[in-house]
Protein backbone atom coordinates (compact mmCIF):
# COMPACT_ATOMS: atom_id res chain seq x y z
CA UNK A 1 0.00 0.00 0.00
CA UNK A 2 1.48 3.38 -1.07
CA UNK A 3 1.64 6.04 1.66
CA UNK A 4 -0.22 9.31 1.15
CA UNK A 5 1.70 12.43 0.10
CA UNK A 6 3.48 14.14 2.98
CA UNK A 7 3.38 11.07 5.25
CA UNK A 8 6.55 9.06 5.87
CA UNK A 9 6.48 5.40 5.09
CA UNK A 10 6.74 3.14 8.16
CA UNK A 11 8.79 0.00 7.91
CA UNK A 12 7.07 -3.19 9.10
CA UNK A 13 8.18 -4.41 12.51
CA UNK A 14 10.22 -7.55 12.38
CA UNK A 15 8.81 -10.35 14.57
CA UNK A 16 12.33 -11.28 15.62
CA UNK A 17 13.12 -7.74 16.72
CA UNK A 18 9.85 -7.42 18.57
CA UNK A 19 10.44 -10.65 20.43
CA UNK A 20 13.98 -9.58 21.26
CA UNK A 21 12.74 -6.36 22.82
CA UNK A 22 10.21 -8.22 24.98
CA UNK A 23 11.78 -8.80 28.41
CA UNK A 24 12.07 -12.39 29.55
CA UNK A 25 9.85 -13.31 32.44
CA UNK A 26 11.88 -14.23 35.50
CA UNK A 27 10.35 -17.26 37.23
CA UNK A 28 9.15 -16.58 40.75
CA UNK A 29 9.12 -19.18 43.48
CA UNK A 30 5.77 -20.32 44.85
CA UNK A 31 7.53 -22.38 47.51
CA UNK A 32 7.17 -22.06 51.26
CA UNK A 33 10.35 -21.19 53.13
CA UNK A 34 10.08 -22.83 56.56
CA UNK A 35 12.02 -21.64 59.59
CA UNK A 36 13.89 -24.48 61.27
CA UNK A 37 16.04 -22.74 63.87
CA UNK A 38 16.44 -19.24 65.30
CA UNK A 39 19.62 -18.26 67.15
CA UNK A 40 19.23 -15.22 69.40
CA UNK A 41 21.27 -13.52 72.11
CA UNK A 42 20.42 -11.45 75.17
CA UNK A 43 22.49 -9.74 77.86
CA UNK A 44 21.41 -10.10 81.50
CA UNK A 45 23.78 -7.25 82.46
CA UNK A 46 25.24 -8.87 85.60
CA UNK A 47 27.99 -11.39 86.44
CA UNK A 48 26.82 -14.95 87.13
CA UNK A 49 28.12 -17.85 89.21
CA UNK A 50 27.70 -20.72 86.78
CA UNK A 51 28.34 -23.46 89.31
CA UNK A 52 25.67 -22.02 91.61
CA UNK A 53 23.18 -21.81 88.73
CA UNK A 54 23.86 -25.39 87.63
CA UNK A 55 23.31 -26.72 91.15
CA UNK A 56 20.08 -24.80 91.81
CA UNK A 57 18.34 -24.84 88.40
CA UNK A 58 16.45 -27.67 86.76
CA UNK A 59 17.42 -29.03 83.36
CA UNK A 60 20.85 -27.41 83.63
CA UNK A 61 24.31 -28.91 83.24
CA UNK A 62 27.77 -27.43 83.65
CA UNK A 63 31.15 -28.97 82.82
CA UNK A 64 33.81 -26.25 82.75
CA UNK A 65 36.42 -28.66 81.35
CA UNK A 66 34.34 -29.13 78.22
CA UNK A 67 32.53 -25.82 77.78
CA UNK A 68 32.61 -22.57 79.77
CA UNK A 69 28.84 -22.10 79.95
CA UNK A 70 25.78 -23.55 81.63
CA UNK A 71 23.55 -25.48 79.24
CA UNK A 72 19.90 -24.99 80.22
CA UNK A 73 16.76 -26.29 78.49
CA UNK A 74 13.06 -25.51 78.71
CA UNK A 75 10.12 -27.27 77.06
CA UNK A 76 7.84 -24.38 76.10
CA UNK A 77 9.07 -23.12 73.74
CA UNK A 78 11.46 -26.03 73.24
CA UNK A 79 14.85 -24.30 73.26
CA UNK A 80 18.37 -24.54 74.66
CA UNK A 81 20.33 -21.70 76.27
CA UNK A 82 24.05 -21.24 76.76
CA UNK A 83 24.53 -19.04 79.83
CA UNK A 84 27.97 -17.44 80.27
CA UNK A 85 29.50 -15.98 83.42
CA UNK A 86 29.48 -12.48 81.86
CA UNK A 87 25.68 -12.54 81.78
CA UNK A 88 25.37 -13.15 78.06
CA UNK A 89 22.95 -15.84 76.92
CA UNK A 90 22.67 -17.57 73.52
CA UNK A 91 19.29 -19.17 72.75
CA UNK A 92 18.93 -21.83 70.04
CA UNK A 93 16.14 -24.11 68.85
CA UNK A 94 13.32 -21.60 68.42
CA UNK A 95 11.05 -22.05 65.41
CA UNK A 96 10.16 -18.35 65.13
CA UNK A 97 11.29 -14.91 66.25
CA UNK A 98 8.51 -14.84 68.83
CA UNK A 99 9.61 -18.19 70.29
CA UNK A 100 13.19 -16.95 70.63
CA UNK A 101 12.13 -13.76 72.44
CA UNK A 102 9.74 -15.62 74.75
CA UNK A 103 12.41 -18.18 75.60
CA UNK A 104 14.96 -15.45 76.34
CA UNK A 105 12.57 -13.84 78.82
CA UNK A 106 11.92 -17.18 80.51
CA UNK A 107 15.64 -17.86 80.93
CA UNK A 108 16.13 -14.38 82.41
CA UNK A 109 13.26 -15.03 84.82
CA UNK A 110 14.78 -18.36 85.92
CA UNK A 111 18.15 -16.74 86.63
CA UNK A 112 16.48 -13.91 88.56
CA UNK A 113 14.65 -16.43 90.78
CA UNK A 114 17.97 -18.05 91.64
CA UNK A 115 18.95 -14.93 93.57
CA UNK A 116 20.29 -12.57 90.90
CA UNK A 117 18.06 -9.55 91.45
CA UNK A 118 20.13 -7.30 89.18
CA UNK A 119 19.23 -9.30 86.05
CA UNK A 120 17.97 -7.14 83.19
CA UNK A 121 16.71 -7.99 79.71
CA UNK A 122 18.93 -6.03 77.33
CA UNK A 123 20.37 -6.15 73.82
CA UNK A 124 18.09 -8.88 72.53
CA UNK A 125 18.84 -9.67 68.90
CA UNK A 126 18.51 -12.31 66.21
CA UNK A 127 21.87 -13.54 64.92
CA UNK A 128 21.09 -16.48 62.68
CA UNK A 129 17.90 -17.73 61.06
CA UNK A 130 18.02 -21.18 59.48
CA UNK A 131 15.28 -22.15 57.03
CA UNK A 132 14.60 -24.86 54.46
CA UNK A 133 12.72 -25.09 51.17
CA UNK A 134 12.06 -27.66 48.45
CA UNK A 135 11.79 -26.66 44.77
CA UNK A 136 10.54 -30.20 43.90
CA UNK A 137 12.87 -30.83 40.97
CA UNK A 138 16.47 -32.13 40.74
CA UNK A 139 19.32 -29.69 40.11
CA UNK A 140 22.54 -30.10 38.09
CA UNK A 141 24.98 -29.08 40.80
CA UNK A 142 28.17 -29.50 38.74
CA UNK A 143 26.92 -27.20 35.98
CA UNK A 144 25.70 -24.68 38.54
CA UNK A 145 29.08 -24.67 40.31
CA UNK A 146 30.90 -24.16 37.00
CA UNK A 147 28.66 -21.30 35.84
CA UNK A 148 28.68 -19.51 39.23
CA UNK A 149 32.23 -20.32 40.31
CA UNK A 150 32.61 -16.94 42.07
CA UNK A 151 29.82 -17.77 44.52
CA UNK A 152 29.42 -21.55 44.47
CA UNK A 153 31.64 -24.21 46.01
CA UNK A 154 30.94 -27.89 45.33
CA UNK A 155 33.06 -30.86 46.42
CA UNK A 156 30.84 -33.97 46.41
CA UNK A 157 33.66 -36.10 47.86
CA UNK A 158 33.55 -34.03 51.06
CA UNK A 159 29.94 -32.83 51.25
CA UNK A 160 26.92 -33.79 49.10
CA UNK A 161 25.58 -30.24 48.87
CA UNK A 162 26.67 -27.16 46.96
CA UNK A 163 27.52 -24.12 49.09
CA UNK A 164 26.29 -20.90 47.47
CA UNK A 165 27.43 -17.70 49.20
CA UNK A 166 25.17 -14.77 48.34
CA UNK A 167 26.43 -11.22 48.79
CA UNK A 168 23.10 -9.37 48.99
CA UNK A 169 21.65 -10.36 51.36
CA UNK A 170 24.82 -11.79 52.87
CA UNK A 171 24.11 -15.41 53.74
CA UNK A 172 24.86 -18.96 52.64
CA UNK A 173 22.64 -21.51 50.92
CA UNK A 174 23.15 -25.27 50.82
CA UNK A 175 21.72 -26.75 47.62
CA UNK A 176 21.23 -30.48 47.19
CA UNK A 177 20.71 -32.44 43.98
CA UNK A 178 17.18 -33.40 45.11
CA UNK A 179 16.12 -29.75 45.01
CA UNK A 180 16.14 -29.19 48.76
CA UNK A 181 17.71 -25.92 49.93
CA UNK A 182 18.91 -24.90 53.39
CA UNK A 183 19.40 -21.17 54.04
CA UNK A 184 21.60 -20.08 56.94
CA UNK A 185 23.07 -16.84 58.17
CA UNK A 186 20.02 -14.64 57.68
CA UNK A 187 19.22 -11.86 60.13
CA UNK A 188 15.49 -11.61 59.37
CA UNK A 189 12.68 -13.44 57.61
CA UNK A 190 12.77 -10.81 54.85
CA UNK A 191 16.38 -11.79 54.09
CA UNK A 192 15.33 -15.44 53.81
CA UNK A 193 12.56 -14.70 51.31
CA UNK A 194 14.70 -12.29 49.28
CA UNK A 195 17.58 -14.77 49.02
CA UNK A 196 15.33 -17.62 47.92
CA UNK A 197 13.55 -15.51 45.31
CA UNK A 198 16.96 -14.57 43.86
CA UNK A 199 18.15 -18.18 43.84
CA UNK A 200 15.02 -19.77 42.36
CA UNK A 201 15.57 -18.57 38.73
CA UNK A 202 19.12 -19.93 38.90
CA UNK A 203 17.85 -23.32 40.03
CA UNK A 204 15.28 -23.34 37.22
CA UNK A 205 18.08 -22.64 34.73
CA UNK A 206 19.99 -25.72 35.95
CA UNK A 207 17.02 -28.01 36.33
CA UNK A 208 17.91 -31.61 35.61
CA UNK A 209 15.88 -33.23 32.83
CA UNK A 210 15.16 -36.94 33.05
CA UNK A 211 16.79 -38.40 29.89
CA UNK A 212 16.09 -42.05 30.68
CA UNK A 213 14.25 -43.98 27.90
CA UNK A 214 10.70 -45.14 28.61
CA UNK A 215 10.44 -48.65 30.06
CA UNK A 216 10.21 -51.49 27.55
CA UNK A 217 6.83 -53.20 27.18
CA UNK A 218 6.50 -56.84 28.18
CA UNK A 219 5.39 -59.41 25.52
CA UNK A 220 1.97 -59.57 27.15
CA UNK A 221 1.55 -55.80 26.98
CA UNK A 222 2.66 -55.78 23.32
CA UNK A 223 0.11 -58.47 22.45
CA UNK A 224 -2.65 -56.62 24.26
CA UNK A 225 -1.75 -53.35 22.50
CA UNK A 226 -1.71 -55.04 19.07
CA UNK A 227 -5.08 -56.64 19.69
CA UNK A 228 -6.58 -53.31 20.74
CA UNK A 229 -5.26 -51.58 17.61
CA UNK A 230 -6.55 -54.34 15.34
CA UNK A 231 -10.01 -54.20 16.90
CA UNK A 232 -10.23 -50.42 16.71
CA UNK A 233 -8.84 -50.11 13.15
CA UNK A 234 -11.09 -48.27 10.61
CA UNK A 235 -12.30 -49.69 7.30
CA UNK A 236 -9.40 -50.61 5.06
CA UNK A 237 -7.22 -51.17 8.11
CA UNK A 238 -6.06 -54.28 9.92
CA UNK A 239 -9.51 -55.86 10.18
CA UNK A 240 -10.21 -55.61 6.42
CA UNK A 241 -6.79 -57.01 5.55
CA UNK A 242 -7.40 -60.01 7.79
CA UNK A 243 -10.79 -60.65 6.15
CA UNK A 244 -9.23 -60.43 2.67
CA UNK A 245 -6.51 -62.92 3.62
CA UNK A 246 -9.11 -65.34 5.00
CA UNK A 247 -11.14 -65.08 1.76
CA UNK A 248 -8.05 -65.73 -0.37
CA UNK A 249 -7.20 -68.89 1.58
CA UNK A 250 -10.82 -70.13 1.18
CA UNK A 251 -10.70 -69.69 -2.62
CA UNK A 252 -7.37 -71.54 -2.87
CA UNK A 253 -8.74 -74.48 -0.88
CA UNK A 254 -11.76 -74.65 -3.23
Amino acid sequence: MRPADGQPATAPTSPTKASAETPRRVPTADVEVKLQNVVATVNLMCPLDLRHIAMRARNAEYNPKRFAAVIMRIRDPKTTALIFSTGKVVITGGRSEEDARLAARKYAKIVRKLGYEDVKFADFGLHNLVASADVRFPVRLEALAHAHSNYAHYEPELFPGLVYRMLEPKLALLIFVSGKVVITGAKSRADLNEAFQKLYPVLCQFRKVDMRPPPALSPGAIAATTGAVATAAPSGGVTDHAAAAQKSRSSEDA
